[in-house]
């Protein structure tokens, strides 16, 4: 049993109710745009700005989060029962939306839980472990919430598939978050002590903001949360309504696609963290965009091809599984371990961040997309591949500036 990393007992507590939350996400994650514009009757604009909402509002609850996480009043632990609690209160209102503007507001509520979860949640990993440890229970982290979006993909496909009960899939999302704040409330201890408790105001802010090595990663990082905004927003309703010459793929179809990137994301993740490990942090993320720009490609072949569209999708959804398991670990252990201890929750904040402005941009420009004519609708897919470059340029100045950097595992 040598390849389970030894690790505190409370990541594979904190690993348990992250998969129970991301099982929640996955019954809808693929299917709330299919079924707001297919089923509501929403333009694909709209679902996609809705979808977008959630970001401007994820981004003041990441900025406080933050602040809160390395603050004595809160700390990580209070910070996260609250997220859990506010995005629970979202995933309802998203059940009952009939209209764009409830389902902006639902959104708005989700995206601002959801920005307090990232930096009380990441920031709970990094203080339970150090070191080359570190890397190791944020891939385990990760590998949890994999997990539970493929089983909830699965189950929410099979519960569409034989009912058609859409909004169902919102109420149980909601549920996965009290059961994750039942979780955290019983088992987990407040990690934070007199070192981590710090400069939690705008003095924390203003430190985090004169690190060019952050600022720099930022820039990367807002490329690839970008990218993975495609698979969770843009590619589903593309496949159901431009796939096959415009025929579409069916539902039990999009879900088996899904399923197949989910799985390949859980198979592959301990095998690639582990031989990433012997380069760099900026290699390792070179390797993911890499693999988002051969992915995008694939994926750009659906709309050329006359015949063999699902293949493409199968192969183009299995080299992005890779791209994602390159990053997630990574990226998470790359900030902890350039951030000053009592700074932390600010530093993995930041990190967050990157994922909302992401998320804003991503469903906004492929609902744009979708709503144009062909080709320009295939064309996306391709423009996205050639963004890679800028991409890999960034990572590059970065890999110069880490040269000499030595990270603090105090």
């Amino acid at each position: 049993m040598g390849w389970i990393p030894q690790l505190n007992p409370q990541v594979w507590i904190l690993a348990m109710g992250r998969l129970l939350s991301q099982m929640g996400t996955g019954f809808t994650l693929y299917f709330l745009q299919i079924f707001f514009v297919n089923q509501v009757g929403l333009t694909a604009t709209s679902v996609g700005l809705a979808i977008s909402s959630a970001s401007i509002s994820g981004i003041v609850g990441r900025i406080l989060g933050g602040s809160m996480t390395d603050s004595p009043g809160w700390g990580r632990r209070r910070t996260l029962l609250l997220s859990l609690c506010i995005a629970a209160l979202g995933a309802l209102v998203i059940a009952i939306a009939h209209s764009f503007e409830t389902l902006v507001g639902g959104n708005i509520v989700m995206g601002f839980g959801v920005g307090l979860y990232w930096p009380s949640a990441e920031a709970l990993v990094a203080d339970l472990s150090e070191g080359k440890q570190r890397q190791e229970a944020f891939t385990i982290t990760r590998f949890a919430d994999s997990a539970g979006l493929g089983l909830g993909v699965i189950l929410g496909g099979v519960w569409v598939a034989i009912t058609q009960a859409y909004r169902v899939l919102f109420v149980i999302d909601a549920i996965s978050f009290v059961l994750f704040l039942g979780v955290t409330y019983f088992t987990i201890a407040e990690t934070t002590h007199p070192k981590t408790l710090g400069r939690h105001g705008l003095q924390g802010w203003g430190i985090a903001l004169k690190d060019r090595r952050l600022l720099t990663y930022m820039v990367a990082n807002i490329f690839i949360t970008t990218y993975l905004a495609q698979i969770h927003s843009t590619m589903p309703l593309y496949f159901k309504n431009f796939a096959q010459q415009g025929l579409g793929f069916p539902e039990v179809m999009i879900t088996g696609l899904f399923t197949w990137h989910l799985g390949a994301s859980v198979a592959s993740q301990l095998p690639i963290a582990r031989y990433l490990r012997r380069w760099s942090y900026p290699q390792g993320l070179m390797v993911s965009v890499g693999f988002w720009g051969i992915g995008f490609l694939a994926i750009g072949m659906i709309g050329v091809v006359s015949h063999g569209a699902l293949v493409w999708a199968i192969v183009g959804l299995g080299i992005l599984a890779l791209a994602t398991v390159a990053y997630m670990p990574i990226a998470s252990a790359l900030v902890a371990d350039l951030a000053p201890m009592e700074v932390r929750g600010v530093y993995l904040s930041i990190n967050s961040l990157c994922w909302a402005v992401g998320y804003f941009i991503g469903p906004a420009l492929g609902g744009i997309a979708l709503d144009q004519q062909r080709p320009w609708i295939d064309y996306y897919w391709l423009l996205l591949a050639a963004s890679i470059s800028l991409a890999l340029v960034t990572l590059q100045y970065l890999q110069k500036m880490l040269v000499t950097f030595k990270p603090d595992h105090s």
